[in-house]
């Protein structure tokens, strides 16, 4: 499999109508209405398990966005999406502030669990 770092990607998530561009990655109303999307890039395996030694596994995947925008605490669940595929769910990162410049967001590598996800459809 290629190695995907610095392939750009795209990351959602809902916030509040009339709500600033600051609060877009960082939003705390429980129920937002509005769907936002980032552009964020794949950071490779080795960068990112340089930022969280010990803690990166080969069922997670990083990516980053620029400076002050990334996803952030509530986005957990959200998709990452290359090529119009699903290719992550956001997972974890760095405590507040989100977006910190060099510390990508880590998320769960879909295709690692695409056996999984098949049984359960099939058995429900």
């Amino acid at each position: 499999m290629e190695d995907p770092a610095g392939r750009g990607t795209r990351t959602w998530r809902w916030v509040t109508l009339g709500s600033s561009i600051l609060l877009l990655f960082c939003v705390t109303d429980p129920f937002p209405d509005l769907l936002q999307c980032l552009n964020v890039s794949i950071v490779s395996s080795a960068a990112c398990r340089a930022v969280f030694p010990g803690r990166i596994t080969d069922n997670m995947v990083c990516a980053s966005g620029t400076e002050g925008a990334d996803a952030c605490q509530g986005d957990s669940g959200g998709p990452l999406v290359c090529g119009n595929v699903l290719q992550g769910l956001v997972s974890w990162g760095t405590v507040e502030p989100c977006g910190q410049k060099g510390i990508p967001g880590v998320y769960t590598n879909i295709c690692k669990y695409v056996d999984w996800i098949r049984m359960v459809m099939r058995n429900n």
